[in-house]
């Protein structure tokens, strides 16, 4: 089992990138998603997360409006829109799956099985 993040990249502030999370080795379309994301010197934080039904989706308070998740057509790959970009979203990204994330427990670093490698995101001032 292997999730593929890629996507990251040098961007400036009001740019926007588009994550994507590639599943590999099983059917992931019953699983929870999400992202997180960790800042140089910062412990790892929850960016979003959307729920093994697809029917509920979590923001931080410092992305919502701005970041958006959402699954593929295909339900192996997961997207993290990110508009409008401030130089404090700079962080490498992680996407992580689990199968038995419930809804109170997606914000949750520790309730997610499967981690991708991370990509690096850097927006400029």
């Amino acid at each position: 089992v292997q999730l593929q993040a890629s996507g990251g990249g040098l961007v400036q502030a009001g740019d926007s990138l588009r994550l994507s999370c590639a599943a590999s080795g099983r059917s992931f379309s019953t699983y929870a998603m999400g992202w997180f994301r960790q800042a140089p010197g910062k412990e790892r934080e929850f960016v979003a997360a959307i729920s093994r039904t697809g029917g509920t989706t979590f923001y931080a308070d410092s992305v919502r409006g701005r970041f958006t998740i959402s699954r593929g057509s295909g339900k192996n790959t997961f997207y993290l829109q990110m508009n409008s970009l401030k130089p404090e979203d700079t962080a490498v990204y992680y996407c992580a799956a689990g199968p038995r994330v419930i809804t109170s427990a997606l914000r949750m670093i520790t309730a997610y099985d499967y981690w991708g490698q991370g990509t690096l995101v850097t927006v400029s001032s």
